[in-house]
């Protein structure tokens, strides 16, 4: 029997996600066991030429060759798969956005800048059509491998619609308001088993917004604590300024 060919894709990121991926060990093994890895610039230097079963995709679309190349990946994929917040909701890249393109040209290549080419940062749902999503920066890894196993099962993963606060009761973690730090974990959404939470750190948003977040819950939690809410969107701003880009 074939197996599944697969291969894994970089745009602008800082390739964290792939690197979590080579680092799974016993459950990386497991999964070569059934598919076919044909391209991953991370750990191998071989490349195919033809189509893939399933193409993986990191990184968010900053330049014009970039949407003309996953463009080309998309058709030659039956399935694409958006990994990392930067291929998802465009990431850290997309604060690019906040300024005028011009202006953040000329701030990155100074004289140089008219030789490059830059556009406003997208993600990679915004240019393509994407079949599956694994959320994070980085990812989650048991969250990658769920989706690798329904994608090849053809069958729907569908991302928690609910906030990391309800994972966060689940594992019992302190409150990061009770412990006087703000955190957007009330408006992100969940997946990623309140990873940052776990190991002492603040949640930031890097799953994206919730569909349909309790706002008002969520601002009288900030009241309570004298936070501002233009302190969170700060926060929020550092992954989920894509989501402005129509």
């Amino acid at each position: 029997m074939t197996k599944p060919k697969v291969a894994f894709f970089d745009f602008a990121c800082c390739e964290g996600c792939q690197l979590q991926v080579a680092n799974l060990g016993e459950a990386l093994l497991d999964i070569l066991e059934v598919i076919d890895v044909v391209e991953f610039r991370e750990v191998m230097s071989e490349k195919w030429n033809q189509s893939f079963d399933i193409a993986i995709i990191e990184g968010s679309i900053t330049t014009n060759h970039a949407v003309e190349r996953i463009k080309e990946i998309r058709a030659r994929s039956k399935v694409l798969i958006a990994y990392g917040s930067c291929a998802t909701i465009g990431g850290v890249n997309g604060m690019k956005n906040n300024y005028e393109l011009k202006d953040i040209r000329q701030y990155v290549y100074q004289e140089k800048a008219e030789f490059f080419d830059t556009i406003p940062t997208r993600s990679v749902p915004q240019v393509v059509n994407v079949d599956y999503f694994v959320n994070g920066c980085p990812i989650y890894p048991p969250e990658f491998v769920r989706v690798l196993k329904a994608a090849l099962a053809g069958l729907p993963y569908h991302v928690p619609d609910s906030s990391v606060c309800i994972e966060c009761k689940l594992n019992e973690n302190v409150c990061m308001y009770e412990r006087g730090l703000s955190c957007a974990g009330p408006i992100t959404r969940a997946g990623c088993n309140s990873w940052c939470v776990n190991n002492g750190n603040i949640c930031y948003g890097c799953r994206g917004m919730v569909s349909n977040p309790n706002e008002n819950g969520f601002k009288a939690v900030l009241e309570k604590y004298d936070i501002t809410v233009d302190l969170i969107m700060n926060k929020m701003n550092m992954y989920n300024k894509c989501r402005e880009i129509k």
